[in-house]
């Protein structure tokens, strides 16, 4: 989020504001995690429930496409006015604003009796679950010295990796089971407790409140006048459009063409999952070892020719199909690491922040264009498989290749890089599920 004043605590106990003990500090990491869990859940479940949407709901893919893309034009819009006018409340009334507006929207998704009341739903979930991420790292900023902030983001982190591995598969199990809006329903009363929780957790956090408001958008403005900023953003839109035209439609091809068990997908997940929990540490050190544009170029044309492949996966061919989804993930996930350490790198410090704010609602925006550009190409058969799907494996794979040309323009700022091998996990989140919210949580603490 742009614009978040980071105070120590040592800075608001001479203002006379409260502070929280070790053990509310525990607490809050918990429930910080707990929000970040389920906001990345609610994002990403939609995509693996396509195959349940699209049989019960009888909507085309184009329509499905407007599902997953009106969360991300929501959230990229309102990240983009919430930053600059989050600084003018409370940290905990604006936290517990944000988080109330979500479950009510996680809710309705879950009550919503068609696609359209759905796609209402999700625009009103994307507004206040496409700011909470970053928001959260805020809190983190306000409330941990520096000495202590890295181990509190490590801890913010187990929420994305809790939500790869267990959360997405377990809503896929309680969709299958009982039903896609179970799902939802489930995810909005298990998150009531956090929010019951949280004034017993936070203090208020108002001492940025005493300094002069900037002026709105100023800071927007000024993200947009740095020439230096305009590679990186080309960069992170070529990286989300090629994911975005394949990813929201995988479930549906692999269930509709290739044969799989909707009950299947959850396994499927969780492997993918792991993989790249596993992968992510790997490679980071690979580029901080032999540089990251390097390892950046070999691997994208790897990501790229497996956006294609596949696209063309043939029929009652499982096995294949886990292999080619495994592989995808990890390339997906190998090719952002290098990527967003040299993004976040060709930034200085004091103007990060506002960076990354907008760089989160751009790939939101250009995420939601990808998905709902891809809807319109593809078609569904009369027997439920999925047509043109190879052509948006060829604009995936083009997209990804361009993002190998514009790579080469990014320039490292004069501040020191951040090592690949610390945007691991945070690249990962990028590459699988909410865009910009884990990486705001990395390098959030620099300015």
């Amino acid at each position: 989020m742009s614009g978040l004043n980071r105070e120590s605590p040592a800075v608001l106990e001479a203002k006379g504001l409260d502070q929280p003990t070790p053990a509310n500090e525990r607490l809050l990491l918990l429930i910080l995690a707990a929000v970040q869990f389920a906001t990345i859940v609610d994002f990403m479940i939609v995509m693996p429930l396509g195959p349940q949407l699209m049989r019960v709901m009888r909507i085309s893919p184009a329509t499905f496409g407007l599902i997953v893309s009106s969360y991300t034009f929501a959230a990229g819009v309102a990240g983009l006015v919430a930053s600059t006018v989050v600084d003018r409340f409370p940290r905990r009334r604006t936290f517990m604003f944000l988080y109330a507006g979500f479950l009510i929207g996680t809710m309705l998704c879950g009550l919503a009796p068609n696609h359209w009341t759905l796609v209402l739903a999700r625009i009103l979930t994307g507004i206040f679950g496409g700011v909470l991420g970053g928001f959260s790292m805020a809190i983190i900023g306000d409330v941990f010295p520096e000495e202590r902030r890295g181990q509190a983001t490590g801890s913010l982190m187990t929420g994305f990796a809790l939500a790869s591995v267990a959360g997405v598969p377990l809503g896929l199990v309680i969709g299958n089971t009982w039903g896609w809006h179970m799902t939802f329903l489930a995810l909005a009363i298990a998150g009531i407790p956090t929010l019951i929780l949280t004034p017993f957790s936070m203090p208020k956090l108002d001492g940025h409140m005493s300094k002069q408001p900037p002026l709105m958008f100023e800071s927007l403005a000024n993200v947009f006048r740095e020439p230096s900023h305009w590679p990186a953003f080309a960069l992170m839109i070529s990286l989300t459009i090629s994911g975005f035209l394949i990813f929201p439609y995988l479930s549906t091809f692999l269930v509709g063409n290739v044969g799989m068990k909707e009950a299947e997908l959850p396994m499927l997940y969780i492997a993918g999952g792991i993989l790249t929990m596993v992968a992510s540490p790997i490679i980071g050190r690979l580029a901080d070892r032999h540089g990251k544009l390097r390892v950046f170029r070999v691997i994208a044309p790897m990501s790229a020719s497996m956006l294609f492949t596949i696209t063309l996966l043939p029929i009652s061919q499982i096995a294949l199909a886990v292999v080619a989804f495994g592989c995808l993930m990890v390339c997906n996930v190998g090719r952002m690491i290098p990527a967003m350490s040299m993004v976040t790198s060709a930034v200085v410090p004091s103007k990060r922040g506002a960076f990354l704010s907008v760089n989160s609602s751009i790939q939101h925006i250009f995420g939601g264009l990808a998905a709902y550009v891809g809807g319109l190409i593809i078609v569904e058969s009369s027997t439920g498989q999925i047509l043109r799907f190879e052509i948006l494996g060829v604009l995936a794979a083009l997209s990804g290749l361009a993002s190998i040309y514009l790579a080469g323009f990014l320039r490292t700022a004069t501040s020191p890089a951040i090592p690949a091998e610390t945007m691991a996990l945070a690249a990962a989140a990028e590459a699988n599920a909410e865009p910009g919210e884990m990486i705001a949580a990395c390098v959030g603490t620099d300015g």
